[in-house]
């Protein structure tokens, strides 16, 4: 017990039979348990990096530790879980350019250290970027530092852009995470499908489920949201947001200008907001609110861990953008090397620089490569028997559909499991493939398939452990 004694203070023991010493020991601390937590936090459900994920990783540390001895039927993990394509294992190299800038504002000193080593356009931007920000290690401004947010302003096109209109984000999902927030005003009221159905569940939000025509290469129809709408409405739902994933995930489907426009009208009819990358809305001259939103983790850049990205506001209202500003303000800053790679995707090397060779061509195959993978996977995958995939035009993922008998679905349900996370499992088990099952993103009724990136290297390796 600490007692003060006029300005000095000191400590006395209690004897154990003083009534203070037993009311001391009777005090119990009321313990932490799952069920004392926000019930938001506990609906929340990722399947992509759920169970599958986490006993795939429980593998890996197993054939690290054990290597050949671990008993396991194979010798790697194959990660087609998550688009994470620097991920060790997928191998996709990271553009030279922006590391060499990223390093630069990292350790400035370099400069002078290895003055042959870095290219002169190089410098010129780390010194630009230094003279703006100064060390990376402070905060910036919350919104993103106003340089980079002007460069984001330049490299929009379609419409004109203000650098106000912009927020520096830590990925997309960041920005995804802020909308959404602030556009649940009451619980269990919310949009359409969203980017990540999680943040839905973590601020009491549900989703309004509609279905893609698998048959027409997973086309968006109108008639089916506004179905969705119309049983939400009935329901006692508010709908608020439309969010398009373009490409599609987990299809990898790519929206038509015409369906576009049409979600452009529909969005105006209902008032919903757009979340969105579709200038579209712009070129209609519409005005629908709708936030668009970029980052640098997919794709040739790749950059995920990095955690940049941003979003736009078009025909947002002063006072919801302040309000917007006020809620990111609360996290202080978007992380600076995130922002950094912001501004080497808006402002990448200019034709004639002393790095734009090598940049174009280390862009240019990824490109391809990511295509090509694309193009042969969904191939070998329609040639195995039970499986059928829609081919992906423009995106990192296929969506299979797998045709499971009579007797694996009963196992399953058996099991507590939905039948094609019960064939994940299995396949993890038998290969060491990691895909996310398609219940974790909804489905049709009696369907089940598995999503899965293009990312991994050794197509025919990977058809062959499935098969």
């Amino acid at each position: 017990m600490f007692q003060a004694s006029g300005t000095v203070g000191r400590f006395r023991s209690l004897s154990p039979f003083h009534p203070l010493a037993h009311s001391c020991t009777r005090t119990t601390m009321r313990s932490l348990t799952v069920d004392s937590l926000n019930p938001a936090v506990r609906n929340v459900q990722y399947a992509v990096r759920g169970e599958l994920a986490i006993k795939a990783e429980e593998y890996r540390v197993t054939l690290k530790e054990k290597g050949q001895d671990s008993g396991l039927p194979f010798d790697r993990i194959i990660s087609s879980n998550i688009g994470n394509p620097q991920q060790k294992g997928l191998d996709q190299p990271p553009i030279t350019y922006n590391r060499q800038v990223a390093a630069l504002m990292e350790w400035p000193q370099l400069m002078q250290l290895a003055p042959n080593t870095f290219p002169q356009d190089v410098i010129d931007r780390a010194k630009e970027l230094h003279e703006e920000i100064g060390s990376i290690g402070a905060y910036s401004h919350s919104q993103g530092v106003p340089l980079i947010r002007q460069n984001v302003a330049k490299f929009i096109q379609g419409h004109p852009s203000s650098p106000d209109n912009i927020f520096l984000t830590g990925g997309a999902s960041a920005g995804v995470s802020l909308l959404i927030s602030m556009l649940i005003s009451e619980p269990h009221k919310s949009g359409q499908y969203p980017l990540y159905t999680a943040t839905l569940a973590q601020f009491s939000g549900v989703a309004i489920p509609y279905h893609l025509d698998e048959a027409h290469e997973w086309s968006t129809s109108i008639d089916e949201i506004k179905a969705a709408l119309k049983r939400a409405k009935e329901d006692g739902i508010d709908p608020k947001a439309l969010v398009i994933i373009n490409p599609g995930n987990p299809t990898g489907a790519l929206l038509k200008e015409e369906t576009q426009r049409e979600v452009a009208k529909l969005c105006a009819e209902h008032g919903l907001v757009l979340l969105a990358d579709e200038k579209v809305v712009c070129d209609m001259g519409s005005p629908v609110p709708l936030v668009s939103f970029h980052s640098i983790s997919k794709g040739v850049t790749g950059e995920c861990g990095r955690r940049g990205g941003y979003f736009e506001c078009h025909n947002i209202s002063d006072d919801v953008r302040a309000m917007m500003y006020k809620m990111v303000s609360v996290g202080l800053c978007p992380p600076l090397q995130g922002q950094i790679g912001v501004d080497c995707l808006v402002r990448p090397p200019k034709e004639g620089g002393e790095s734009y060779a090598l940049w174009k061509e280390e862009t240019t195959r990824i490109h391809k490569v990511l295509a090509q993978r694309t193009k042969l996977m969904a191939e070998r995958l329609n040639s195995l028997p039970g499986v059928s995939c829609v081919d992906s035009p423009g995106a990192l993922y296929l969506y299979p559909k797998i045709m499971l008998p009579e007797k694996a679905i009963a196992a399953a349900r058996a099991a507590g499991k939905e039948p094609d996370a019960f064939y994940a499992l299995a396949l993890l088990d038998a290969t060491g493939i990691c895909v996310v099952p398609g219940s974790g993103f909804g489905q049709k009724e009696g369907e089940y398939h598995y999503r899965l990136t293009c990312l991994c290297p050794g197509v025919d390796e990977y058809c062959r452990e499935y098969q």
